[in-house]
């Protein structure tokens, strides 16, 4: 809307010269000023701009109080991109007359605030909303600048920490490059860049660069077939284990999404799986998510169940809003969800970012009060699921331009943008920087390796799921690469989980995360997964069951790994099992090895209480008998007080 009123208050500019006068006057009676002036009129029309504002000069030299050409000059310098002096014209015309035309006031302000001049503009924007009838479009527009002046004003008195610094000529060229992607363990960079000629205005496509020794390799094509193509290809946004890639693919010139793509509107989101090294064909996410309009910039959720989007499809809050649509069991996607008007405004909402905590959203403006343009936010999702207040994220990291395409680090302590500003390498470059300690959001860590067969060392394309061990709530769902077995699962450290990873003719892998009281919160988990495949002895120890000290009385967290093993005899249903418990070595040995029976029995009663056949399980203790590992430290003895699941018939 403001780029519409600003197009037309210069459209509008020669007949609201007149418009204060009688019919046929203008504010000078020099004929040759005049004639100067109409000149100027009729090459501004034929778009002869340079010419025009020969005549203007003439006109002015004849007449410096000549108000109507130092108001086209104006006009023509905007349209030039020369704001500066643009400003200078406004200014004198009104010093000739400030009542000439009060919409003089609100050009000069919206030009001020784009140079960042915010004490003038509020001052400007003023004078204007004391005009007694006006545009109510451009009514609304003052009143919302003057707001930001107000708050820019006072956001330069307190400026936040920003020190960005050029990602490297691994990364920049003489190109532009922008919209960042990161994988978790901050080893893999994906973006966009535009490989412009003079043929061709707009050529994008995906890049990607991996980190040798801290420090980041030249970027090379994204290999994969029907990915990078002859259109364009933008606005990536990489799974956390960089395994999925959600893209945009907007229609070219000949209404056409490329290579045998189909498209349901005017920008549609697909995506790709690797599979080893490569990428898959590109798939469009189809009609629940696209629509005839726009759906772009996705930004994929850590938890592998959420899209986060930006549309103007009828019926959001403003010109484009955030949308988020749920993967349901079925794999399907659900029923776009607008974010609501705590997130949405009236203006354009871009550029969304869901860290991978899964509650802080960033997003990019310019509805919200701010700097005056398109300003960076943060958003929070409290445990309720619902979102709070957007922050702006202060200045300088917003200032008078349109600020967009951030994206933070899993780490949540660095953070990546797209910047034109001098001393880069091409035009648009990607820089990284330190983000401020109150912009963060809340501490992950990730586990990553590799699973594959316990016997042939085959890779293995095993499903991940994470567990909230208070709630039993699937937290996370991932999946490993079928190509190579590579998995990268992330962890908010807030929570204790179960992790359960399963692959058809395996056993299930369990393993624990207690991450309330970690230390260390920064350190990843790095660990391979063996998965034993099922046959008469393989065996896997339940990591997930917990009982209370020293008596068999089963924890409410152990729940969720009984139920995995309950779904798991229900899929093998002629399998045969048994349930054995073990302990440390302290204590009395026969009172630990009733202990261990009795826990065995426990499990035991659970899993034919939740429907499963007694013939098919038996139970034992062995007490201390078969240790894991020596009994020699806390660590060790941790480890030998445990459950186990073996398989002793097919």
């Amino acid at each position: 809307m403001k780029q519409f009123l600003l197009l037309f208050f210069i459209i509008t500019t020669i007949a609201s010269c007149k418009a204060q006068l009688p019919p046929g006057k203008y504010t000078s009676t020099n004929k040759k000023a005049i004639s100067a002036f109409e000149s100027a009129i009729k090459l501004y029309q034929s778009n002869q701009l340079e010419k025009a504002k020969e005549e203007l000069a003439k006109a002015i030299q004849k007449d410096p109080v000549f108000i109507e050409p130092h108001l086209l000059l104006a006009d023509i310098l905007q349209e030039q991109r020369q704001l500066q002096k643009s400003i200078d014209e406004y200014i004198k015309g009104i010093e000739i007359n400030p009542r000439f035309n009060l919409n003089n006031f609100f050009n000069l302000a919206q030009l001020e605030i784009k140079v960042g001049k915010y004490a003038e503009a509020k001052q400007d924007y003023e004078r204007f909303l004391t005009k007694a009838s006006m545009n109510p479009d451009s009514k609304d527009i003052a009143e919302m600048q003057l707001k930001n002046c107000i708050f820019a004003i006072e956001a330069k008195k307190h400026p936040v920490q920003f020190e960005p610094k050029n990602m490297g000529e691994g990364i920049n060229s003489i190109y532009s490059e922008y919209f960042p992607a990161v994988t978790a363990d901050d080893q893999t960079f994906l973006f966009t860049r535009n490989n412009r000629t003079e043929q061709i205005a707009t050529q994008e496509d995906f890049m990607v660069s991996k980190k040798v020794n801290g420090i980041w390799q030249k970027a090379f094509l994204l290999p994969g077939a029907g990915i990078n193509t002859p259109g364009n290809e933008g606005a990536p946004s990489l799974s956390v284990d960089g395994q999925v890639l959600f893209f945009t693919v907007c229609q070219d010139n000949a209404g056409s999404f490329g290579p045998a793509r189909k498209g349901y509107g005017g920008c549609d989101i697909f995506y790709t799986q690797k599979v080893g090294d490569a990428w898959s064909k590109p798939y469009n996410l189809g009609p629940v998510v696209n629509t005839s309009f726009r759906e772009t910039q996705p930004s994929f959720s850590s938890d592998g169940k959420s899209l986060y989007f930006v549309s103007n499809r009828p019926g959001g809050m403003g010109e484009h809003d955030i949308y988020v649509s749920t993967l349901k069991d079925d794999g399907s996607w659900g029923a776009p969800v607008n974010l609501g008007s705590k997130v949405n405004s009236k203006g354009n909402e871009q550029s969304v970012f869901i860290h991978p905590d899964g509650k802080t959203l960033y997003f990019s403006t310019d509805g919200r009060v701010g700097m005056g343009g398109a300003d960076i936010y943060v958003v929070r999702k409290n445990d309720k699921g619902e979102w709070g207040a957007p922050v702006n994220l202060g200045y300088p990291l917003n200032t008078y331009g349109d600020e967009n395409s951030l994206l933070v680090g899993a780490s949540g302590d660095i953070a990546y943008f797209a910047s034109d500003r001098e001393g880069g390498i091409g035009g648009l470059d990607l820089y990284q920087f330190d983000l401020y300690k109150e912009a963060r959001p809340d501490l992950i860590t990730y586990f990553k390796g590799r699973v594959y067969d316990a016997k042939t060392k085959a890779p293995l394309g095993a499903h991940f799921e994470l567990i909230d061990l208070a709630t039993g709530k699937s937290m996370i769902v991932s999946d490993a690469n079928a190509g190579n077995g590579e998995f990268l699962v992330t962890l908010p450290v807030d929570k204790d989980y179960a992790l359960n990873v399963t692959q058809p003719g395996y056993l299930f892998y369990s393993e624990n995360f207690a991450l309330k009281e970690l230390t260390d919160k920064t350190k990843p988990f790095l660990m391979d997964v063996p998965m034993q495949p099922i046959d008469t002895g393989s065996f896997i120890e339940l990591k997930n069951v917990f009982f209370e000290t020293a008596k068999f009385d089963l924890k409410p967290e152990s729940k969720a790994e009984l139920n995995k093993l309950v779904a798991f005899l229900n899929q093998n249903k002629t399998m045969r099992g048994e349930l054995s418990g073990h302990t440390d070595n302290v204590g009395d040995k026969k009172m630990n090895l009733t202990l261990s029976l009795n826990r065995a029995k426990t499990v035991y009663d659970y899993l034919i209480a939740n429907g499963i056949d007694a013939k098919r399980l038996t139970y034992k203790g062995y007490g201390d008998t078969r240790p894991k590992v020596k009994n020699d430290t806390d660590i060790n003895r941790a480890m030998n007080r445990r459950t186990e699941f073996k398989v002793i018939g097919k």
